[in-house]
């Protein structure tokens, strides 16, 4: 088999190698490492005795695990690493903080529709950005802290959204809180004016090359490496340039079935690594077996291939197989199925077995999906009592913005307003509300099916479009019609003959997300019933003894979902090959 360092060139990554500017921002999509690799940073350049300072802006963070003791988000010293400070922001407490500052003074002044309307649009994924921005940007500006330390490492770097938003000038006017446009996250910036300059500075730096490096960090996997191509780019169009590629998990050894067919589907996402990337700096750090918490495993992960077992063992003596989850649904007359996750966790791959099982059993099924990565017949060609269909979320986003935009200009909107509502319309709740039209259009018309929808509208989407329909009633005019599909689907979620499932990996990060993915749905009043753990090496058998080691470490992450669920979980296999066709009922 051929060597992956024969189709790119990788040195193996080393803090020294990136560490020529004080300020370093680890980013990448959830649960690729930048956490464990800011941290093992970190710990190097302490133990190298530079002063160095560690804050964390993920809301998934486990920062405190990491180090085995409580942080704050002022920094709190490492009194095992000498040099070493931590601090560890709230983001979604920032957030919940800045949404209060914004309301507080319409509270009593105005109907409850319109604070409700307004606690929603300050509720999404935006705003969580905008104020982890104003978090950090403070350790940014402050003289004292750059007099302090040698390397200030920030885990989480803002998305292009967030910076291009920040630069906008009509981002900064009353425009944000008069607009009745149709955007989705209006006014993530109407309180914070005062910050303006400490924000222009913080982002003159992000910028500077002399001063920042972004330490994009990804895995040797298909969908990973494209959320590293977008982020780099976009950074980039920004003034972000300065920036190397860390891929995360590479095996390095293969002995049995299992290890090499992993081997191999590391070595043909890397031959397909985007041009864009493979101008970086390219780095790796080989796959770990073992979690990085507790400073000793911090030390480890750049230098250590320790194959340790966990201690932990899995609580349950019978775990439900998918075809225990297509028999609850079928026997509860279940008609409207979401699966729900982040990106990369299998959803189209869960959605296609749970529709053909169904067809399996006689019932009509219609299943669609938004995942442009996952082309449903490459899935499942068409079967029996099963009809398909695939939302173009790029077309419905292009076809939303349009409609906005006209209404806008056709309301005599300055060019600086129009391009903040451009800005705001890329957002990531504008999509799924873009999205969700659709999947209304195709839910209204399949009445007489069970419809599986493959990657579904969060509870944060559902209550900006119930708040916004509400608000238009209350003050009498228009920001953005909500068709009549939208108004009979936006109820569905919460009946009884809908299931909603929630699809993560059996990982820190991934089943931290998901418990957030449930918070969200939960304020919307939607109940996920079960969760899908996938990719799972615990369920392969592998006798490689790195990847057994492995396994062992799930056994955490799967117990804390087994009893968070009650046992309402289902436990996937790691599979090697795209599973699809009738091998779909065997998951």
């Amino acid at each position: 088999m051929s060597d992956i360092n024969e189709i790119v060139e990788m040195n193996h990554f080393g803090p020294s190698l990136v560490t020529n500017t004080k300020y370093l921002f680890f980013t990448g999509k959830g649960g690729v490492g930048k956490t464990s690799a800011a941290c093992a940073t970190a710990v190097f350049l302490a133990d190298q005795g530079q002063k160095v300072l560690l804050i964390s802006t993920d809301p998934a963070s486990n920062l405190q695990d990491v180090f085995d003791m409580e942080l704050n988000n002022k920094g709190i010293p490492i009194p095992s690493v000498p040099g070493l400070t931590v601090a560890n922001l709230d983001p979604l407490q920032a957030a919940a903080e800045y949404r209060e500052s914004v309301i507080a003074p319409y509270r009593g002044f105005m109907p409850e529709s319109v604070i409700a309307n307004m606690e929603e649009q300050l509720s999404g994924s935006c705003t969580v950005e905008i104020a982890a921005f104003n978090e950090f940007s403070g350790f940014i500006t402050d003289t004292e802290i750059q007099e302090r330390y040698d390397h200030i490492i920030f885990d989480t770097a803002p998305t292009g959204h967030t910076l291009r938003m920040l630069q906008l000038p009509s981002a900064w006017s009353d425009f944000i809180s008069q607009s009745t446009h149709g955007a989705s996250c209006l006014g993530q910036l109407s309180g914070l004016e005062s910050k303006k300059d400490v924000y222009r500075k913080a982002v003159e730096t992000l910028t500077d090359g002399g001063e920042t490096t972004l330490v994009l960090v990804t895995r040797p996997e298909e969908s990973p490496l494209k959320e590293a191509q977008r982020a780099s780019v976009e950074l980039a169009e920004l003034g972000v340039r300065n920036q190397v590629l860390v891929v995360n998990g590479v095996l390095e050894s293969r002995d049995d079935e299992i290890s090499t067919k992993l081997y191999q589907k590391q070595y043909n996402a890397l031959k397909e690594l985007p041009e864009g990337l493979k101008e970086l700096p390219v780095y790796y750090i080989p796959l770990r077996a073992y979690n990085i918490t507790g400073l000793e495993n911090v030390r480890a992960m750049l230098k250590d291939d320790r194959q340790r077992i966990a201690g932990e063992t899995l609580q349950f003596d019978r775990i439900a197989g998918l075809h225990d989850l297509v028999n609850s649904i079928d026997a509860h007359g279940k008609k409207v199925i979401f699966t729900m996750g982040k990106g990369g966790v299998g959803k189209t791959t869960v959605a296609a077995a749970i529709a053909l099982g169904l067809a399996q059993k006689g019932r009509n099924v219609h299943l669609t999906t938004t995942d442009p990565a996952a082309h449903l017949q490459f899935v499942l060609e068409q079967a029996e009592h099963i009809t398909m269909s695939r939302i173009d979320e790029h077309e419905e986003l292009r076809k939303h913005q349009k409609e906005v935009l006209s209404r806008a200009r056709a309301n005599g909107l300055k060019e600086e307003d129009i391009a903040y509502i451009e800005e705001d319309l890329r957002s990531p709740c504008t999509q799924e509300i873009a999205v969700f039209r659709a999947f209304a259009e195709i839910v209204e018309k399949a009445d007489d099916q069970i419809v599986v929808i493959d990657t579904a509208p969060t509870g944060h989407t559902l209550l900006l479009l119930e708040s916004t329909e509400s608000y238009d009633k209350e003050i009498q005019r228009t920001k953005g019609e909500t068709p009549e599909s939208v108004k009979k689907l936006l109820p569905r979620p919460r009946s009884e003959e809908t299931e909603v499932i929630i699809v993560t990996l059996p990982e820190a990060t991934p089943v931290y997300e998901a418990l957030r993915l449930e918070d969200d749905l939960k304020r919307a009043q939607i109940t996920a019933g079960w969760w899908v753990i996938n990719q799972s090496f615990y369920q392969t058998g592998t006798s490689n003894a790195f990847l057994k080691a492995k396994a062992s470490h799930e056994a955490e992450w799967i117990n804390r979902v087994g009893a968070h669920t009650d046992g309402c979980f289902v436990l996937i296999p790691w599979k090697a090959d795209r599973v699809k066709g009738d091998k779909l009922l065997d998951l």
